[in-house]
């Protein structure tokens, strides 16, 4: 499945790297322990978490998870956004009730 369809089916608000939707999501991870994305995550997933620091951010790169989801009405910062643009990852926020 591409982004821009899981985005579609969350009803996420896509906050960066719009041009990249359509990149391949594999599978996905969901977790606000950063230590368990560490341990679980495959590559090229999907990570969604209630978890808005930028650790989440560089935890992506280093697993190469190809995207980024916030959830549970969780809004990041502009810093979250400003090192996601640099780093060249997508994210979105998903509504509150995801």
């Amino acid at each position: 499945m591409i982004f821009s369809e899981v985005a579609k089916i969350l009803g996420a608000d896509v906050l960066c790297c719009a041009d990249k939707l359509d990149n391949e999501v594999y599978n996905a991870c969901a977790s606000d322990m950063m230590s368990d994305v560490l341990a679980f995550a495959k590559e090229y997933c999907l990570l969604l978490t209630g978890l808005v620091n930028q650790q989440v951010i560089r935890t992506a790169e280093m697993m190469d998870i190809e995207c980024v989801c916030f959830v549970r009405d969780k809004q990041p910062d502009g810093a979250i956004i400003e090192l996601a643009v640099k780093r060249d990852y997508r994210h979105a926020n998903a509504p509150p009730d995801v």
